[in-house]
């Protein structure tokens, strides 16, 4: 959906601030890098730090990034998009090390789909990320076993673009750990400030690909917090549609135990 782009940002800033982690970390060259750390769950625990990070594509680290991104101390990397995608753009640098997972999310392609001018943007995203929900099951219970293994953390959730097939991945992830929906939601919008500079780039370079696509392109609360209420009318709960596709309890236990406080 998203072409690759540079970014000018300045390296990421690692350390705390005023005793607490920095969420968003702007590698030079990456635009929607963050931790989804923080966030309030079961019994009053929060996310863990440092733990699970989303982000878009990483095959442009460069040099600059290499100090800061090695001191992630990142173990796995949970690549979820097509494999014509990673023949393009290419995949994270092999010389990090790192156990690189391709699980690719299988979706309807978006291209393809009308999006009706009376159409409302949150509704056709919401439809997209319930179609990740049936079509994408192998690579969304993949991935969240991954996640729930505290020997693979920590864990980076990507994308092209970091903000839909990974947005859903994160989303149940972190309902699993029992993150509200509308701080699930919050998270979620933080991509729309984050794909600013690309949508601006692309605006510039390839107008094509931005315009008549405006609803590809933000991240509004209102979607995923239909996609979460959706799921649940279709499959009961967050916890039901995880188990039904092959997560055990387990393992759902397994992600809570390591990644809250």
């Amino acid at each position: 959906m998203v072409a690759d782009s540079p970014s000018n940002r300045p390296a990421a800033a690692l350390d705390r601030t005023e005793g607490r982690y920095l969420r968003n970390l702007g590698f030079s060259a990456t635009y929607n890098f963050r931790d989804v750390g923080g966030y309030e769950g079961l019994d009053g625990r929060r996310v863990r730090w440092r733990q699970l990070f989303r982000s878009d594509a990483l095959h442009r680290l460069g040099e600059a990034d290499n100090e800061a991104f090695v001191r992630l101390g990142v173990r796995t990397v949970i690549d979820l998009r097509r494999p014509h995608e990673v023949e393009k753009f290419g995949r994270v640098p092999e010389h990090y090390g790192l156990d690189y997972r391709h699980l690719v999310l299988e979706h309807v392609d978006w291209e393809g789909l009308d999006h009706p001018e009376d159409e409302v943007r949150d509704r056709w995203l919401a439809d997209r990320y319930l179609n990740f929900a049936e079509d994408g099951r192998a690579a969304l219970l993949a991935s969240l076993r991954v996640i729930a293994d505290p020997a693979t953390a920590p864990v980076i959730v990507h994308c092209m673009a970091g903000k839909d097939r990974t947005g859903t991945v994160c989303a149940l992830a972190l309902a699993l750990l029992g993150v509200s929906d509308e701080d699930i939601a919050a998270d979620y919008a933080l991509t729309t400030a984050a794909m600013r500079p690309l949508t601006e780039y692309l605006l510039k370079k390839n107008p094509e690909v931005v315009k008549g696509n405006e609803h590809m392109f933000d991240s509004p609360p209102a979607a995923m917090l239909m996609f979460l209420a959706d799921l649940r009318a279709r499959h009961g709960s967050v916890e039901d549609y995880v188990r039904e596709i092959g997560l055990t309890d387990a393992e759902i236990a397994s992600m809570r135990g390591h990644l809250l406080g």
